[in-house]
């Protein structure tokens, strides 16, 4: 109960305090804004980087696991396990 009232009471202190300081509550939005779409950016370009280096990572691991299983590997295995079954 002690929670509820202090959460209505901040409630109406905070709206009257925003209504009174509305043209500083402006002034910081206009100073936050820039900087919140900077980092918010700079944060994107960072994470879209670090996928397109984990796109290339896994490219090449296909490409040379497509490569492995060309069928050379595997029939000289083939081989290897007749000459021993002959034996």
């Amino acid at each position: 109960m002690k929670t509820l009232v202090g959460g209505a009471v901040a409630s109406v202190i905070g709206i009257i305090l925003f209504a009174v300081w509305f043209k500083a509550f402006l002034t910081i939005i206009a100073g936050l804004l820039p900087m919140m779409l900077l980092l918010g950016g700079g944060l994107a370009l960072y994470l879209g980087f670090d996928e397109l280096k984990d796109t290339w990572k896994n490219e090449g691991a296909t490409t040379a696991a497509a490569g492995a299983g060309t069928g050379s590997g595997v029939d000289d295995v083939k081989k290897e396990v007749d000459a021993l079954k002959k034996e």
